[in-house]
């Protein structure tokens, strides 16, 4: 089967790199090794978040986040999202002082998104939270969505304008025959001028058969969800001191990560939830909602993310072949970026620049240090 371009990997980056070519007359393939969101783009806490990004990210995470304001405009879905804030708690004043920095770092960047809030406004907008907080780093026009139903828009989408989709399709070998690339899977060869690699966690070997390695390491961040209860949050809810991202979702229940990881078994694709570690995530909040502590957990999951030694992704050109692309490596907090991410690379694609800056994601920046996988 043969096509414009061939893009590997059906997640998020994969279909909203379809999407934004498709939408400029590009006749795309995506390759899942799987199904549709079964690892980081289907089980991920939806965070859409400008707060406390890398300063590399900024630029395309400001953009990223009017693109969810007007998601429904390029998917025809709002993906259940919502934008009530989102705030970083301090509870001390070594903690406050530690947002104080970020929020000029962010405005010595010429951004004004990040700002500083005292106790009063911080318990006006949160006031179940634990009485001993002193403020907080706000971001006021963040929120989150439903991943599962963000990656669902984009698909249906793509597919709408002609993208062609094969799940259950693992890349086995990749060759540049003169101007064409050539993937090989057992369903059969694809073919087509231009690659995409937007693997997740298997992106470093596709990266490697382009022969130019990364350092990526798969991870397996967990998260869990509380049984319903009657609302009491609106902002998104993060802290200086602690591993921790809480939010109450529309139904009431409680949607609690730490960034804290399960163990992995990545050549079978398993989980085993690290109970302790998860416990470390229940603790922090009782410590910031001490009246949640019968609350009970209904459910707890981990989904395959792809973890950078620097933990920002890898956005750009092939160094060593042509007319190949990468999109991976996003660190547990790549959906909020993948809207921009898909239009970056159309851009590449089609025109061979970008308007955003993405130097800093190049994949050649590990070379130097050694740090090759």
């Amino acid at each position: 089967m043969k096509a414009d371009v061939l893009i590997v990997g059906g997640g998020l980056m994969g279909f909203s790199t379809a999407l934004h070519l498709a939408m400029r007359d590009t006749r795309c393939i995506v390759l899942d090794k799987g199904s549709p969101g079964r690892h980081a783009s289907g089980v991920n806490a939806g965070g859409l978040r400008q707060l406390n990004r890398h300063p590399a990210e900024i630029p395309l995470s400001v953009v990223a986040a009017d693109m969810w304001r007007h998601i429904r405009e390029l998917v025809d879905s709002d993906c259940d999202t919502r934008f009530p804030g989102q705030v970083r708690v301090a509870e001390n004043e070594a903690e406050l002082g530690r947002l104080e920095k970020r929020a000029a770092l962010t405005r010595s960047l010429g951004y004004q998104h990040e700002e500083i809030i005292g106790p009063d406004e911080l318990y006006a907008l949160v006031p179940a939270l634990a009485p001993h907080c002193i403020g907080a780093l706000i971001c006021r026009s963040d929120g989150y969505g439903r991943p599962f139903h963000a990656l669902d828009a984009f698909r249906r989408k793509a597919r709408s304008l002609g993208v062609y989709y094969q799940a259950d399709t693992r890349v086995d070998a990749v060759r540049q025959d003169g101007d064409e690339w050539r993937l090989s899977t057992l369903q059969g060869e694809f073919r087509a001028p231009v690659l995409v690699n937007c693997a997740g966690a298997w992106a470093n070997h596709i990266a490697a058969m382009l022969g130019e390695p990364v350092p990526l390491k798969p991870g397996a961040p967990m998260m869990m969800v509380t049984e319903r209860l009657p609302h009491f949050i609106d902002p998104v809810l993060g802290a200086a001191g602690h591993k921790l991202s809480f939010k109450q979702m529309q139904n009431g229940t409680l949607l609690i990560g730490g960034a804290h990881m399960a163990e992995l078994d990545l050549l079978q694709e398993r989980t085993e939830i690290n109970w302790q570690k998860l416990a470390l995530s229940a603790r922090s909040v009782m410590t910031l909602f001490p009246q949640l502590k019968d609350v009970r957990i209904v459910r707890t999951w981990a989904g395959l993310e792809a973890f950078m030694p620097d933990n920002i992704p890898v956005i750009g050109a092939s160094v060593t072949a042509s007319s190949a692309y990468h999109a991976f490596g996003f660190s547990a907090h790549g959906f909020q970026l993948s809207p921009v991410v898909g239009r970056i690379l159309s851009q590449l694609i089609l025109d061979g620049t970008s308007e955003l800056p993405i130097d800093p994601f190049r994949i050649d920046r590990f070379a130097s240090s050694g740090r090759c996988a």
